[in-house]
């Protein structure tokens, strides 16, 4: 039988890629982006009593009414935006789905939408399925910037969707009250919708504010916002996330996630109910838990090889190894994972129009004793 794929250019995931190599090589893995630190001791407690209190059935589809409560609680807190409870919060499963079903109900066959370089593996697939183009603009290096004026040149009657994401995965780029009001100008007036990735939003160091377009109220009136339970509690494989949408948005949005995933973990979502309105100093404190982390990590690379970037937020570090290897990243990761007994993720996956760079993406949400053990190794280089 013949299969006509619809996604040709797509294999196996990079972060599959690596870790598997990460397993065979018995290296330190710093490539797939997951802490190696558990949860909270509090929220493991929530759900243990969730499941022992009966929550193991379907939940509602848009979310637990407890759950959808402290969400809006807490964007109105951090954003000054309080979104309706019934109407504009749906939990999903995990970021991922989000983003997958903001796509599927805006984007339409023949459609664009801009996406910004690097950007992650899978938002181009989502925009393919859809029959529709990823119109890539790369960011600025090294700071990885927008060049806005490069934004308005792209849009066309096309232009269904922008899709933007800060703090930026994978080089920690976060954007400025001015680059939002930037964004407005070029969407204002027209049928564009904003998609904001914002799954690292509490991970934003040395002071800054975290801009959300949230905060935008332009903006926020024509985006769908996508954040992470996964990402600020230290709990990726609970796969629980969530959309904050206008009312419009967000019907459209549910259309296609009753249908996608119907309905998330139910546990899960009683636990961080639970935790969020137990706890909210955790979500708080986080900038400063990861930029120790961060200032940690990169002190001790300091000796190494390596030139070190900025991380204005997010957890990883992008790192150029020119003065080690002259050869391409995805080369080089090889090597670095066989030979230097170090995963990390090569930057050309994310890229359409840089391919060849000479960085990779390390994640440093680790513990102690990792982030030690892989600078020793890549200090040796």
């Amino acid at each position: 039988m013949k299969i006509d794929t619809k996604l040709p250019k797509v294999g196996t995931t990079i972060f599959s890629v690596m870790s598997q190599l990460a397993l065979e090589h018995k290296a330190v893995n710093l490539g797939q982006g997951f802490p190696d630190f558990e949860p909270p001791q509090g929220l493991r407690d929530a759900l243990a009593r969730a499941m022992d209190e009966g929550r193991n059935q379907y939940a509602p589809m848009y979310g637990t009414a407890p759950l959808r409560e402290q969400i809006a609680l807490k964007t109105e807190r951090m954003y000054g935006h309080r979104p309706d409870v019934d109407a504009e919060i749906t939990v999903t499963s995990g970021a991922t789905e989000a983003l997958f079903a903001a796509i599927a109900a805006m984007v339409r066959t023949g459609e664009e939408v801009i996406v910004f370089d690097p950007a992650y593996d899978s938002y181009e697939p989502a925009i393919e399925l859809q029959g529709a183009r990823a119109v890539h603009i790369p960011l600025l290096a090294p700071s990885f910037a927008v060049d806005w004026q490069r934004v308005r040149d792209a849009v066309t009657p096309r232009t269904r969707m922008i899709l933007i994401n800060s703090p930026h995965n994978p080089s920690g780029a976060v954007l400025s009250a001015a680059d939002l009001d930037e964004l407005a100008a070029i969407v204002r007036d027209t049928g564009i919708v904003v998609l904001s990735d914002e799954v690292y939003e509490h991970i934003v160091y040395d002071g800054r504010q975290h801009e959300s377009v949230l905060r935008h109220p332009e903006l926020a009136a024509r985006s769908i916002v996508v954040s992470s339970f996964g990402k600020t509690y230290h709990c990726t494989g609970w796969k629980l996330g969530y959309a904050v949408a206008p009312r419009a948005l967000t019907a459209e949005f549910r259309k296609v996630h009753q249908y996608l995933t119907f309905c998330s973990f139910h546990p899960a979502q009683a636990a961080f109910a639970e935790f969020l309105a137990s706890d909210p100093r955790h979500y708080l404190e986080l900038p400063a838990f990861y930029q120790a982390k961060r200032d940690r990590f990169r002190a001790l690379l300091a000796p190494s090889r390596f030139t070190l970037l900025d991380v204005p937020g997010g957890y990883f570090q992008l790192v150029d190894y020119s003065a080690i290897r002259d050869e391409d990243d995805l080369v080089f990761s090889r090597w670095l994972v066989e030979q230097g007994g170090v995963a990390a993720i090569p930057l050309t996956p994310f890229c359409e129009t840089a391919p060849g760079t000479r960085l990779l993406r390390l994640c440093f949400a680790k513990s102690d004793a990792t982030m030690e053990a892989a600078a020793e190794r890549l200090c040796r280089l």
